[in-house]
């Protein structure tokens, strides 16, 4: 098994066709993610913050652009602090916050690990993990779970500690997505019934980001995690056309967005509209985003984001905004 952190696209692209075009991919937009941040506009008018991350910009001689946080010089992390208030959770605090949503699901406490606050880590619990009577691990893997502002997602999976580097083993991850592979592997031992379980783990957990950098790195690290464990379980490599299914999902899941507008990110913006008045004169009126102006969510023209209300099985899910979540409107946009 690999131990670096750093998943390279380099290895992507050359390993697994299409996948990184995939993981790049913007489902609201059907376009690619965009850069979200000027750490990179030094590089070129094409790694401008509202520019598209195409594949050529970090591949190649380019492989190195995109790195994890840890790996990034100070400066440029002190950087993002100060400008987007960008903070990465040790694993060990992870863990603890991910322990309390289970306690609560399983009703008792230390079911995946003991934490050892002292230390600032945990003991994983070899024994299987057992199920209260009126729920099943079934249950548990279809259990929906968000992480906001995800960055690159360590609470989502753990295979490194964002804050120290340290690569961690499979079996002692802690994150969301981590504990419900764990579960496919205690419960299932058929290759197809694995992953179809799989699917169905990566189909209820949902992630959005800002920075498009931060955003690749949490959507490699769900995509790694899977073909992680697949080798652990099954002794092989699964198939191409099993790694690009997976990676549609997370490209679905794990989406970029403007947390608190629910839109693509500065897709929010002036309107001119061109009116003919009773001279003939043309006039151009200026009319500008109500929700920028007004805090509300609600009210914004720019591009609402969308996701996928995925089916239990298959890939064919229904298009919803994210922003009807939040008012309880489980509407199919049908595209739009």
């Amino acid at each position: 098994m690999r131990t670096e952190i750093d998943i390279l696209e380099n290895e992507i692209l050359e390993k697994y066709p299409e996948v990184l075009d995939i993981l790049l991919r913007d489902q609201t937009t059907q376009k690619n993610i965009i850069w979200a941040t000027n750490n990179y506009e030094y590089f070129g008018e094409s790694y401008l913050e509202s520019k598209q991350i195409k594949s050529e910009l970090i591949t190649g001689i380019n492989g190195d652009v995109i790195m994890p946080r840890v790996q990034k010089d100070q400066i440029l992390q002190q950087s993002r602090v100060k400008n987007m208030a960008e903070v990465f959770t040790p694993s060990w605090i992870c863990n603890a916050q991910n322990n309390l949503i289970d306690n609560a699901w399983f009703e008792r406490k230390d079911v995946f690990n003991k934490e050892i606050p002292n230390e600032k880590k945990w003991k994983t619990n070899q024994a299987k993990i057992e199920f209260p009577k009126n729920k099943s691990w079934q249950d548990y893997i279809n259990d929906k779970r968000l992480e906001i502002s995800c960055g690159e997602a360590p609470y989502i999976t753990s295979r490194y500690d964002t804050t120290t580097g340290e690569f961690i083993e499979i079996e002692n991850r802690i994150g969301l997505l981590d504990r419900k592979l764990r579960i496919i592997n205690e419960n299932v031992d058929e290759s197809n019934e694995w992953l179809e379980a799989t699917k169905s783990a990566y189909k209820n957990i949902y992630a959005y980001e800002w920075q498009g950098d931060s955003l690749l790195l949490a959507r490699e690290s769900m995509l790694f995690t899977f073909i992680e464990n697949y080798k652990s379980k099954f002794e092989k490599e699964p198939l191409l056309k099993s790694i690009q299914n997976i990676a549609e999902i997370i490209s679905w899941n794990v989406w970029q967005m403007d947390g608190l507008k629910g839109v693509i990110p500065f897709s929010c913006g002036e309107i001119k509209t061109k009116t003919v008045n009773l001279f003939g004169e043309e006039e151009t009126d200026n009319s500008f985003c109500k929700g920028c102006l007004n805090s509300n969510i609600f009210e914004h023209n720019g591009t609402y984001c969308l996701i996928m209300d995925w089916p239990n099985t298959g890939l064919k899910g229904k298009k919803i905004r994210y922003i009807d979540l939040l008012q309880n409107k489980h509407q199919s946009i049908n595209g739009k």
